[in-house]
């Protein structure tokens, strides 16, 4: 079956390639001379309309002689046209304006419902810190329990997707996440982004698109870098010893960028003791520079070399009944040695081709260095009465990978086709992957796990999608992964293997994507999404199970709406499936391997954005999922730390005068910690705020995290610990959430 869909593909492909002579436009920022992606081009009175691509280009069938046509983004101002006035290639200048949610356009072309969403999110609500990046997604939810050093626990769908095993991330075509990581599957630390660099973010729930493979059953994120930033030096401080200093500079010229040529630094550093009662120490350092420039009318390069380094002490999980007992203190430590070091730098080149034609090609390289260092002690005096249960997690990687992909638009007969094709490939190499005994973090007690390893993967993908006419449109997409595994064992005391020396293992999947978009009316379109997912497991389970049950296939359907009702509120909803097949997980923390059986999901996903005047901005999302073990009896079927309820909302405002500012609240209910529901990972509702004054030159700010000063649980777990000298206690531990925290910022721009 796969072979004759593969073959229908391809087929597809040629005929689509094979097309008579388009006409187009190009759509620019008039400000900074770059092109302007989703652009959205409405030609009258035929009703038609097309959508630009990422070098800003738009492309129609036959050239529009009569009539208007009317092209709108978000965040510039909406010109019309003459036909008659425009002729093949010209170019189209936009001018840069306040973003109005009015802009937002509804089209046949949108085939990412969340796009509009995500526009006007990130313009008009911004990212403050570095958590931010992933709270842009509605319905995602994180959880820190490491004193900000390391990756934050993610949810979404009804997914307790630890710290990335079900979700891809992303930045500029650089995959975040690491595979057969040392503290667990999919590890997706995003703390090397700076957040002032990010201009866009691309996001999409569920495992429908043909492009993304391992890990992306609940969605994808993927974050865009900017091109151009304009200089900016800006510093905070705030309570609990908290402080922070970031510099971006423009290194060309002003003539050089009207040539199309850019290329900027940025620093930051980032120092705070935390709201604990044991201080974190934590410090981060960042380095970040792009450069962005055409060789030529063809060809344009983009390449960027980012660095991050960070040190911290951690107060870890407290066990409730130690806080219960006064042992501890709600913000107390019993175990002052944990915290941890991690590094990681990134370089990575672009190269887009434009043929005359006006199909893309684009090739990327990219390479990451990498060390991970953790001490944590979640036990306590479980298993070592004596010395205690801390474990030391370490690895060092070398990740390299090359993305490329051909993109081409035409015509066949009066059905607008897109084909997008791909090959990918990655390989990570690990040295000394370790989960060790330790006391006073460095003392070696004994080794649990030790080894080198060794992943390969390579991927394949083509995404047809037709657009049949101003109402319905379809995309169709196949996807194929093949895995290389090894794993060279350096502990002989190592139960899961037979003894010292090299294992190898090998799977492959299959993902079908089928994607349906009705335009019922102007501005209201529905959507089917259904597909195939999956995600790889550490390749230490792998090798030992020799590839079998390791590759387990995630199914999905959503049925949803993009609705804008008036011109100042859009609204986007849906209703989702999920299906799990059965899977062995690694579990990095006590190196052995879990058996998970088959689940379901259901859920439904609400965000509305209201902007009633120009100065005022709304946004609220609210989501709901039913999650259950499909194999296991009632009452102990629930999926441990599975969000039910949740929602984010606000409210931002952007006066004349220049005052802006946000008021948000995030809400999780109650959900399951174990099976049987016996015990409650407790739910919280907390309330930020931001105010700022901006001039042209400068700007003042205040952010206050936790403005009501509640006292919350941003992680919890079911885990079973013991306290020197008692017995043990099976209930929850939990990381607290920070108390009420005030951040002043001085930024000035030149």
């Amino acid at each position: 079956m796969y072979k004759g869909l593969l073959i229908v593909f391809l087929l597809i492909a040629s005929v689509s390639f094979a097309q008579t002579k388009n006409y187009s436009y190009l759509v620019i920022d008039s400000s900074s001379n770059h092109p302007i992606t989703g652009a959205t081009v409405l030609l009258h009175p035929e009703d038609l309309s097309e959508t630009s691509d990422i070098r800003g280009r738009v492309t129609f069938r036959f050239p529009p002689k009569t009539g208007t046509l009317t092209v709108s983004a978000v965040g510039f101002q909406t010109k019309t046209f003459l036909c008659k006035a425009l002729k093949n290639g010209d170019i189209i200048y936009l001018q840069p304006q306040a973003v109005q949610l009015a802009n937002v356009v509804i089209t046949n072309n949108t085939t990412n419902p969340y796009a509009a969403i995500s526009e006007t999110d990130i313009r008009l609500r911004g990212v403050s810190n570095s958590q931010e990046v992933l709270r842009i997604v509605p319905g995602l939810f994180i959880g820190q329990h490491q004193g900000g050093g390391k990756a934050e626990q993610i949810f979404l769908r009804g997914f307790d997707n630890d710290h990335g095993t079900d979700i891809n991330l992303s930045v500029d075509g650089l995959p975040i996440n690491m595979v057969s990581h040392a503290h667990g599957q999919g590890y997706a630390d995003s703390h090397f982004i700076i957040p002032e660099t990010i201009a866009s973010t691309t996001y999409k729930k569920g495992m429908y698109e043909a492009e993304k493979g391992d890990l992306a059953v609940t969605g994808f994120v993927n974050f865009h870098t900017a091109d151009h930033i304009d200089n900016l030096v800006k510093l905070e401080a705030g309570q609990y010893n908290t402080y922070r200093a970031l510099a971006i500079v423009n290194l060309l010229g002003g003539q050089q960028q009207q040539k199309d040529q850019t290329w900027y630094a940025a620093g930051e550093y980032r120092y705070s003791n935390g709201f604990f009662d044991h201080p974190q120490y934590f410090q981060r350092s960042n380095f970040f520079s792009k450069y962005n420039g055409k060789l030529n009318d063809h060809q344009a390069l983009s390449v960027s070399i980012s660095s991050m380094y960070s040190t911290w002490n951690a107060s870890g999980q407290i066990p409730e009944n130690a806080v219960n007992s006064g042992v501890a203190g709600f913000y107390g430590a019993l175990d002052p040695k944990e915290g941890g070091l991690t590094s990681r730098t990134n370089i990575s080149a672009q190269l887009t081709t434009t043929l005359k034609n006006n199909d893309l090609i684009k090739n990327q390289l990219y390479y990451t260095y990498y060390n991970f260092d953790l001490h944590t002690n979640f036990t306590f005096f479980l298993t070592d009465t004596v010395n205690g249960d801390e474990i030391r997690q370490r690895e060092q990687r070398n990740l390299a990978g090359y993305n490329g992909s051909y993109l081409h638009q035409g015509f066949w007969g009066s059905i607008r086709l897109t084909t997008d094709a791909g090959v990918l490939l990655r390989f990570d190499q690990t040295h000394h992957s370790a989960l060790l005994h330790t006391v006073d973090r460095y003392t070696l007690l004994d080794t649990v796990k030790l080894g080198d390893i060794g992943e390969g993967a390579a991927g394949a993908f083509i995404n047809e999608t037709f657009h049949f006419n101003k109402h319905f449109t379809l995309n169709a997409g196949l996807r194929y992964d093949q895995f290389f595994y090894r794993y060279h064992n350096l502990f002989a005391g190592d139960t899961s293997f037979a003894g010292t020396g090299l294992y190898k293992a090998r799977n492959y999947t299959i993902s079908p994507k089928l994607n349906f978009y009705y335009q019922a009316a102007p501005n209201l379109q529905f959507y089917l999404f259904t597909g195939k997912g999956f995600h790889t497991n550490d390749a230490r389970v792998v090798v030992a199970e020799k590839g079998t049950q390791t590759l387990p296939a995630a199914y999905g359907s959503d049925l949803g709406t993009i609705f804008k009702p008036i011109t100042k509120l859009l609204i986007n909803a849906a209703i989702w499936y999920s299906h799990l097949q059965q899977e062995y997980v690694y579990g990095g923390d006590g190196g052995t391997v879990e058996f998970s059986g088959p689940t379901r999901r259901t859920g439904f996903d609400f965000s509305a954005r209201y902007q009633p005047v120009q100065s005022i901005y709304f946004d609220a999302d609210v989501n709901y999922a039913h999650g259950r073990a499909i194999d296991a009896p009632a009452g102990k079927n629930h999926i441990p730390l599975a969000p039910v309820w949740s929602s984010t909302g606000g409210i931002t405002w952007m006066l004349k005068n220049g005052i802006n500012g946000s008021f948000r609240y995030r809400w999780l209910g109650n959900r399951p910690a174990n099976e049987s529901y016996s015990l409650t990972a407790a739910g919280y509702f907390v309330n930020d705020f931001v105010l700022n004054y901006t001039r042209e030159k400068y700007e003042l700010g205040l952010t206050i995290n936790n403005l009501f000063n509640v006292r919350w649980k941003e992680t919890q777990f079911e885990t079973i610990t013991r306290l020197k000298h008692e017995a043990p206690v099976d209930g929850i531990a939990f990381t607290p959430g920070t108390k009420f925290a005030a951040v002043l910022h001085f930024s000035y721009f030149f």
